[in-house]
């Protein structure tokens, strides 16, 4: 059985990522910090949901080891967690600060970490990061979200370095743009006419994840930049 862990398996992207995969033919581990939020995204593709908060790093084992109890050892592992509020530096509470890092950044250790363990013995597997272009650029009110986005690429940059001789591709991308999301009131509907053009199609954005774990090992891309065709860069 092929399988796939996303973590951070929420309405936007994360439940594109889990619909495209499945579609795929792989079988998908949502991950969320609640299973029970993640059950109906896993009944509708056939896979299962698992309770995960990426900052613990006992709890990022525990998923790991369930999903390989449960339905084998994943080929695609997804880190698509994240958090931050916009404030001015005079204004951003550190404690806050510190929880946003530790969720877009520490996780990602956690779950690099614990995908590259059990991806090691078979000497293939695919590993992708979400990024944004606070990675790139930090921009005034959003410090909160680019210092963990800048150490996610990082991260990431430095995984890929350690990890694609061993056969394991490591990949980040930089989602340039806002993603449509039903649970912030930004569905996406493709026929309609009305549709903002600025936002980023989730289907789209999953349809190149995809394509990064399909992507042979003598061509791999690391970094991929997603935006709209309207997005200013």
């Amino acid at each position: 059985m092929s399988v796939a862990i996303v973590v951070g398996a929420g309405s936007g992207l994360g439940a594109a990522l889990c619909r495209r995969f499945a579609a795929g033919g792989l079988t998908v581990a949502a991950a969320r910090r609640r299973a029970d939020a993640a059950e109906d995204l896993a009944s509708e593709i056939g896979g299962r949901a698992y309770a995960c908060d990426a900052t613990q790093s006992a709890q990022v084992a525990a998923l790991f080891d369930a999903v390989q109890d449960d339905l084998g050892t994943p080929e695609l592992v997804v880190f698509n967690a994240g958090s931050f509020q916009r404030a001015g530096i005079r204004e951003i509470d550190p404690e806050a600060f510190q929880r946003h890092w530790e969720t877009g950044c520490l996780g990602a250790l956690h779950v690099g970490q614990a995908a590259a363990r059990v991806m090691a013995p078979n000497k293939r597997g695919t590993i992708i990061f979400t990024g944004a272009t606070a990675a790139l650029r930090g921009g005034a009110g959003f410090a909160s979200l680019a210092v963990p986005k800048f150490g996610l690429r990082a991260l990431a940059q430095s995984m890929a370095r350690e990890l694609h001789p061993e056969g394991i591709h490591v990949a980040h991308t930089v989602i340039d743009g806002l993603i449509a999301n039903p649970e912030r009131g930004g569905a996406w509907d493709p026929e309609s006419r009305d549709q903002p053009e600025a936002l980023l199609d989730p289907d789209a954005l999953a349809e190149g994840y995809w394509q990064l774990h399909q992507q042979p090992r003598s061509a791999w891309t690391h970094e991929l930049d997603l935006r709209p065709w309207v997005e200013r860069f």
